[in-house]
């Protein structure tokens, strides 16, 4: 063996214990917790990926038994790949329906599904929440006070859905008479999917996601990512950590500019020394400013 395949052959085994080393770093939290109790697996279409985890609350923790309950629809994030679901955000939803709130954590086709990636993924997300009118009268959800939240790809997704109303009518990504939300929190999220191609996260996912540049594909750009739909006419709440390594801190930042001049109520919340995941941890001291900010938005 030459020197040169040598060093090749050292380099990859460095790369791949690195990477090893951060999958385990992550799965000894929040992908190794037990796997939350669930109150109704719920399709909202008719595909593999089209389906929702129902929680709701229990009674005594409703101030007014007889009220509607208030409903956090949650989108979990991965990258928007195949390889993540919705099991690992279980325990988060779980610690917010115990504050009194159901919560619709959803599941949606991803790159590696059928179907998945641009328009499938955004579509799926689009039809989950505006089933929140078909469960409603049996669950007694109040969809006065409907809140989104999301983390990392899912909260792109949330902070879209916020304010896909402004999609127009004809591009593929347009529903009609979409379910109106009462804010919107996003944690570690991708807001700019053009800046996220500009940094290529996670091996340039964006590009993968969308299917293609924004100079390919500009149309994508525009209707897919929530920087370019602002204003969303909807409250917002950024959560993001400053020691973020897989969704820079930068990402949030530059969009709450971006949507303060647009005139967006907008709020930032930056966590000091906080890295990606522990926003959908219950256990992390940074869990109690999420819950803090879900009930505001609610309330």
């Amino acid at each position: 063996m030459n020197r040169t395949k040598y060093l090749l052959l050292a380099a990859l085994a460095a790369l791949l214990v690195l990477v090893l080393f951060s999958y385990n770093s992550m799965t000894s939290n929040i992908f190794s917790n037990p796997k939350a109790p669930t109150a109704a697996r719920i399709p909202y279409g008719p595909g593999e990926f089209q389906f929702g985890d129902l929680r709701l609350p229990d009674k005594s923790k409703i101030q007014n038994p007889k009220s509607k309950i208030p409903v956090v629809v949650v989108v979990h994030g991965g990258f928007w790949r195949e390889a993540y679901d919705l099991e690992h955000i279980g325990p988060a939803c779980a610690a917010l329906t115990a504050q009194g709130v159901a919560t619709w954590s959803i599941e949606y086709r991803r790159i590696g599904n059928e179907g998945g990636g641009w328009p499938g993924t955004f579509l799926d997300v689009a039809a989950a929440l505006d089933y929140l009118r078909e469960l409603a009268p049996k669950y007694n959800l109040d969809l006065e006070r409907v809140v989104v939240i999301g983390h990392s790809a899912g909260g792109h997704l949330a902070l879209w859905l916020a304010g896909r109303a402004r999609i127009p009518e004809g591009d593929p990504l347009y529903t009609p008479s979409p379910l109106p939300v009462k804010g919107v929190v996003s944690l570690a999220g991708v807001a700019d999917l053009r800046h996220g191609w500009e940094l290529k996260l996670s091996s340039n996912v964006v590009e993968e996601f969308l299917g293609g540049a924004p100079d390919d594909v500009p149309g994508r750009y525009a209707t897919g990512s929530p920087r370019e739909l602002l204003p969303l006419g909807v409250p917002q709440v950024l959560i993001h950590g400053t020691n973020d390594g897989n969704v820079p801190y930068e990402i949030s930042r530059r969009y709450y500019l971006a949507a303060i001049a647009a005139g967006d109520n907008v709020e930032l919340i930056t966590l000091e020394g906080a890295g990606h995941f522990e926003v959908i941890d219950p256990q992390s001291a940074e869990w109690k400013k999420v819950v803090e900010a879900v009930l505001r938005a609610i309330n």
